[in-house]
């Protein structure tokens, strides 16, 4: 049974052949990718949302390298000692890195687990439906998910915009929040060599309402990239993309090789 719902009317979706039906007969098409489509466009707002192709292929490229194995490979033992039950939701999946990490490290722990994974890029969600047919992937966002409400033992949050009344609602009390987020030192060194005057980032307070933290962990280790376009593909994923002026581009353009920080911590949170 699919945990996912109608983004129209908020019944139960069913799987068909080819598309998920809900009651009232609202259908959604399965992409041949693998993917359903579960965006509608009054949450879409009047711009594109999520990843374009471009930023999808350099941010799978990157992460297929291993630069972020070290957080990889946490993140699955986090959720291999904390999973209980038997759904698992990736929110925010991005191409499904993370999200067939775990799925493979389930599948040799011999741990049973129906896996979704959602992301607001449509782009995206065909890039992780193709890594990995057996998991479901729909294109939603995180802030109105497609989602039953208590119908997820887990949520993995992996650098994603925070929903806390979502990932509330359709947590099962008692459900597991894994979040991902930067610590202080991450790419401390790369933006050295980019800005005049560089900020460590700042790690928000770890109280969230709804929810007891109950495990954290850290993971530090120093990246040595040396090709220019893993740095570049590094820099596109970060936030500071989208806000950096001219001559910072021009000095980014000019790095063909860095040592730099990655400087993680994994939240585990249990549902009130």
């Amino acid at each position: 049974m699919s945990i996912l719902i109608c983004p129209v009317c908020g019944g139960n979706l069913e799987k068909t052949e080819h598309s998920y039906v809900c009651v009232k007969g609202h259908s959604f098409d399965i992409a041949r990718s693998g993917y359903v489509n579960l965006l509608l466009s009054k949450h879409m707002g009047k711009t594109v949302h999520g990843d374009n192709k471009l930023m999808v292929n350099a941010r799978r490229e990157f992460l297929e390298k291993g630069y972020y194995a070290p957080l990889m490979n946490a993140l699955c033992d986090k959720a291999e000692q904390y999973f209980k039950g038997k759904v698992l939701l990736d929110a925010g999946c991005g191409e499904g890195y993370y999200t067939t990490a775990i799925y493979d490290r389930f599948q040799k722990a011999n741990i049973a687990a129906r896996m979704f994974g959602i992301d607001i890029s449509k782009v995206a969600a065909e890039a992780a439906a193709k890594r990995k047919n057996s998991i479901t992937f729909a294109a939603a966002s995180v802030f109105h998910l497609p989602v039953a409400d208590s119908s997820c033992d887990m949520l993995v949050t992996m650098f994603a915009p925070y929903c806390g009344g979502e990932y509330l609602r359709v947590l099962k009390k008692g459900g597991i929040m894994i979040m991902a987020i930067p610590s202080e030192n991450h790419l401390w060194e790369l933006k050295q060599a980019i800005y005049d005057t560089p900020y460590k980032n700042s790690v928000k307070p770890y109280e969230l309402e709804g929810f007891s933290l109950e495990d954290k962990v850290r993971i530090t280790y120093d990246m040595q990239i040396d090709d220019h376009e893993d740095i570049m593909s590094l820099f596109s994923m970060t936030p500071y993309f989208y806000r950096t002026g001219k001559e910072q581009q021009e000095r980014l353009a000019k790095i063909c090789s860095i040592c730099t920080k990655a400087d993680f911590e994994l939240l585990i949170y249990r549902k009130i």
